[in-house]
C-alpha cells in the first residue's frame, strides 16, 4: 500500500459551500467525550447499502459520522437489454459463467423468472463452468441449487481473469454478470484471447435523488474537516469525484495529503487508485474488516502529541486531549492549532494562520480562533502571543 503522509491544515482560496450544503461538521456538543479508539475523529460514509450498519460500527468506536450516500441502485427500468443477454445465452449456450456479485446473480435469476426464462437459464448455467468472484456470489450460486467450479482467494476480478486466461478461452462462450458498472478491461481481455463474451447487465448505479449531503461531504474533504471517508463500492468513489466537478483536483489533493480514503477492497479503491490516491484496505473485503482496519490506522495517521506549558496535548481530528481530558474544538480553532503544532515553538504569523481558514475568513477571524482555542484548552499560556509577529506554542524543553 502506498505510504500515507501526515495531514495538513486546510489550504487558502477554497470556495464557499454550495447552496444548501453547509461545510460545518456537526456540533461538538452532539458527540460524547468518552475516550474510545475513534473519539475525536470524523468519518464520511458514502455507502448506500448497509449504511446503517457501517455508521453504527463507527459510532460504537467513538467516531463522528457524516452520512452522504453517493449512489443508489436502480433496477433496469427497461429489462430489454437484460432479457436480450439472457436469450442470447439460451440460444447460443454458454461454456463459462462469471458471477461477480451475489445481489447481481440473484437479480439475474429473478429477472429471468419474470420473463419466463428461469428454467432455461438454470439449465444453461448447470451445464456451464460457474466462477464466483467472492463468497456472496458463491452463496447466491448455491442458493439457486447450482455449484461453483472455482472462486479466487482474493475475491478480485483480476484473479478471475488470470484464472480464465491461464486455462485458455479461445472458442469459449462466456457470460459475465455485471453489477452496476461495466468491466471493459475484463471483457476486452477475454475477447482478445478469442472468447465470445455476453455481458449481462443486471443493475445500474445512479447519483442519489438528493445530492446535497454528497456535495457537503466534498466540501468537508476539501477543507480537511473530515479525517477519513469510507468507500464500499467503486461507483461510490466515482460518484464523489463526479459531484466534485471542477474541484476534483482539490478533493484528490486532500485525499493524497491528509484525508484517509478507506476502501473495502481493491475494486472499491479503483477510481481513486487510478488517480494516484493512496488507500487503506482490510486484508479481506468485509465491512467489519474495514472498520477494524480504520480503527487501527486512523488514530496514528491523524494524531499529534506535544508537550506544552506543562501539559500533554494529543491532537486528534476535531478534538484535543489535554492531560487525558477530551476537549472538542470547532473547525477554526482546530485548524489554527494544527498549524501551530506543525511549527512547534516557532512563531506563526497571522497571515499564515489566516491561510488555514476558509476563504471568507479575515484577520479578525484568526484572533477569534485563538481566543476560542485558549478557552477550550483551559490554559492561556499554551498559546503565546508574540507582539506584531504572531503566535507560538509554549513547547516544553523536552519537545513533543
Amino acid at each position: 500500500m502506498t505510504p500515507i503522509r501526515q495531514g495538513e491544515a486546510p489550504a487558502a482560496g477554497l470556495p464557499p459551500p454550495a447552496a444548501g450544503a453547509s461545510a460545518e461538521p456537526p456540533r461538538a456538543a452532539e458527540v460524547s467525550t468518552e475516550l474510545r479508539p475513534l473519539t475525536g475523529f470524523t468519518v464520511g460514509v458514502t455507502a448506500a447499502r448497509r449504511r446503517e450498519e457501517l455508521v453504527a460500527l463507527l459510532e460504537r468506536r467513538g467516531a463522528r459520522v457524516v452520512e452522504a450516500p453517493a449512489i443508489r441502485i436502480v433496477p433496469l427500468a427497461d429489462d430489454r437489454a437484460l432479457q436480450a443477454a439472457t436469450r442470447l445465452c439460451l440460444a447460443q449456450g454458454i461454456d463459462v459463467a462469471v458471477a461477480t456479485t451475489g445481489i447481481g446473480f440473484r437479480g439475474w435469476l429473478e429477472a429471468a423468472e419474470s420473463a419466463g426464462l428461469a428454467d432455461g437459464l438454470l439449465a444453461a448455467l448447470a451445464g456451464a463452468r460457474l466462477l464466483a468472484r467472492g463468497p456472496k456470489a458463491r452463496g447466491a450460486i448455491r442458493a439457486a441449487g447450482l455449484t461453483e467450479t472455482w472462486a479466487p482467494e482474493s475475491e478480485c476480478s483480476q484473479e478471475v481473469l488470470d484464472h480464465l486466461l491461464a486455462g485458455g478461452v479461445r472458442g469459449l462462450r462466456i457470460a459475465v454478470q455485471l453489477h452496476g458498472e461495466p468491466l471493459p478491461d475484463f471483457v476486452a481481455a477475454l475477447r482478445s484471447a478469442g472468447a465470445s463474451v455476453v455481458e449481462v447487465p443486471v443493475y445500474r448505479w445512479v447519483l442519489p435523488e438528493d445530492v446535497a449531503p454528497l456535495v457537503r461531504l466534498v466540501e468537508l474533504v476539501k477543507l480537511r474537516y473530515v479525517d477519513a471517508v469510507t468507500f464500499t463500492s467503486a461507483p461510490a468513489a466515482a460518484a464523489l469525484l463526479e459531484v466534485s466537478g471542477a474541484e476534483e483536483g482539490a478533493v484528490l489533493e486532500a485525499f493524497r495529503s491528509g484525508v484517509l480514503a478507506a476502501c473495502v477492497g481493491p475494486v472499491a479503491a479503483g477510481p481513486l487508485a487510478r488517480r494516484g490516491v493512496p488507500t487503506l484496505q482490510p486484508a479481506r473485503a468485509r465491512l467489519g474488516g474495514l472498520v477494524r482496519t480504520l480503527t487501527d490506522r486512523l488514530p496514528a495517521h491523524r494524531t499529534r502529541h506535544v508537550a506544552v506549558a506543562g501539559h500533554r496535548l494529543e491532537i486528534r481530528g476535531h478534538a484535543v486531549v489535554v492531560d487525558g481530558e477530551m476537549r472538542m474544538l470547532a473547525p477554526a480553532p482546530m485548524a489554527v492549532l494544527r498549524a501551530l503544532v506543525e511549527h512547534p515553538g516557532r512563531v506563526v504569523s497571522r497571515a499564515d494562520l489566516l491561510r488555514t481558514l476558509p476563504r471568507s475568513a479575515d484577520g479578525h477571524a484568526v484572533e477569534m480562533a485563538i481566543a476560542r482555542l485558549r478557552a477550550r484548552l483551559g490554559d492561556s499560556h499554551i498559546v503565546g502571543t508574540v507582539t506584531k509577529r504572531g503566535y507560538r506554542l509554549a513547547v516544553d524543553p523536552d519537545g513533543r
